[in-house]
């Protein structure tokens, strides 16, 4: 039951951060989300947790504010803003990557703590290949995906109140995606099938669970004047169609 409280406040937390760095920061707000939460999404999936009997990693709050983040550049920006997110996403990914692999590479001090150190952060930055291929292609795949398919839905769904249409669709779809790309590329072959499609279903519920859940605070971000804020309706609309 502490996991599952703990778990609601722990949501709360991450869409309220996006909320305030939105507010305070406008679309470089946005930009450094994407790049913050790419990296802490990757660090947190190592940590496991129980919640009603389930086994489920941790980072799938901060995977479900990136596509909001994505939904809300394509939304208020266009689509053109939404790809440069996800590639800058994906440049601190491999950025983060190399240079933690080269600080690890640093023989530690001899004494018991700089050796305590070390092994806890090999622990969390150490590549295991097929964990970090995985996640990086199903990063790029599904965030991808989810901008084109939130363009085509805006032009089926272009009225403001369907907003929940076109994140919920495109981002359902996509987590999917990210979901089967990741879990078959570190996964399959690794574990039994009957595990392996328990890691998936179970992901992609959770991950489904907190995308629907962010929609009213994708409804809030959207309502914002922000700093830097620098399209009208018309322009975002324009450049929707690019």
């Amino acid at each position: 039951m502490f996991n599952f409280i703990w778990g609601i406040l722990f949501v709360l937390a991450n869409f309220g951060f996006f909320l305030l760095c939105y507010r305070l920061f406008g679309k470089n707000g946005l930009f450094a989300w994407v790049g913050v939460m790419t990296i802490v999404a990757n660090i947190q999936v190592g940590k496991t947790i129980e919640m009603f009997g389930i086994v489920m990693t941790l980072g799938n709050a901060a995977n479900a504010s990136l596509f909001m983040t994505s939904d809300l550049l394509n939304e208020k920006y266009g689509p053109k803003e939404a790809r440069r997110a996800v590639w800058f996403g994906f440049f601190m990914l491999i950025m983060t990557t190399i240079i933690m692999q080269m600080a690890l590479a640093f023989i530690p001090q001899g004494d018991e703590i700089a050796q305590t150190a070390q092994a806890s952060l090999a622990h969390i930055f150490d590549l295991m290949p097929r964990v970090a291929v995985g996640s990086l292609t199903a990063y790029l795949v599904s965030q991808f995906l989810d901008v084109k398919l939130f363009s085509m839905l805006r032009e089926r769904f272009p009225k403001s109140g369907q907003l929940w249409i076109r994140s919920n669709w495109s981002t359902g779809i996509s987590q999917l995606a990210d979901s089967l790309v990741f879990c078959t590329i570190a996964f399959a072959g690794y574990y039994g099938w009957d595990v392996w499609i328990q890691i998936l279903l179970t992901t992609y519920v959770v991950k489904l669970l907190l995308s629907i859940a962010s929609t009213p605070f994708l409804y809030w971000a959207r309502s914002f004047r922000v700093p830097g804020m620098e399209s009208s309706a018309g322009t975002e609309r324009s450049m929707d169609r690019r």
